[in-house]
């Protein structure tokens, strides 16, 4: 932590592995015997996550994993790693249960990388994927392996929050002003390429 922190004063940002943040978690598994058409908790598969849910689990069992076993705090960045690699949900501190090794997170404390900058640096993150089986995955050695540069709190700060502004604009302009949403998202993009790129300094 100490090295981070100085290498962040002399350079102004370090480049580590996600590993170094935290560790890759996902939930315990759940079998389809214990899954129902309703119930008390949503448990969300590969193919809902991030939409409606057509299986749920009860509360009891929802306890006994949650408490036993990995599970996300509110706050964390959910990562699809198979079905559509890389597609993130902020988990929002809501019952509900998610299908391990498919949807995995960074267990991560904030001490390093504020959970918010994390999910816009991973809209930029290049994931290597595995091809090698039936379907594209996206294993934890691959997330823990991926790198990002991560300036001082205060400087993530102050990213997320213009990122956030520009993020606001684009999502609450109206469905009748095309253009506009364009220009503003163009512009977020924009924003958000240069504020997340960092440069070595000049020696």
């Amino acid at each position: 932590m100490n090295a981070i922190k100085l290498i962040q004063y002399v350079f102004g940002y370090v480049r580590i592995e996600l590993g170094s943040v935290g560790k890759v978690s996902m939930c315990k598994r759940i079998m389809k015997a214990e899954t129902s058409s309703d119930g008390d908790v949503p448990f969300y598969k590969i193919g809902t996550f991030g939409k409606q849910p057509d299986a749920y689990i009860t509360k009891q069992k929802f306890e006994e994993y949650r408490n036993t076993y990995s599970y996300p705090n509110k706050g964390d960045i959910l990562i699809s790693a198979a079905g559509t690699i890389g597609k993130t949900i902020v988990y929002d501190g809501e019952d509900a249960y998610y299908q391990d090794s498919n949807i995995v997170w960074i267990a991560n404390d904030e001490s390093i990388a504020l959970n918010q900058y994390l999910l816009y640096c991973y809209q930029l993150q290049p994931w290597a994927v595995s091809t090698g089986g039936t379907i594209a995955r996206l294993y934890n050695d691959n997330i823990s392996r991926a790198k990002i540069c991560v300036p001082s709190l205060e400087e993530q700060k102050r990213i997320i929050s213009i990122l956030n502004r520009f993020d606001n604009l684009c999502n609450d302009l109206t469905a009748g002003l095309p253009a506009e949403i364009e220009a503003r998202q163009k512009q977020y993009e924009y924003y958000r390429d240069k504020l997340l790129s960092f440069k070595e300094l000049q020696k």
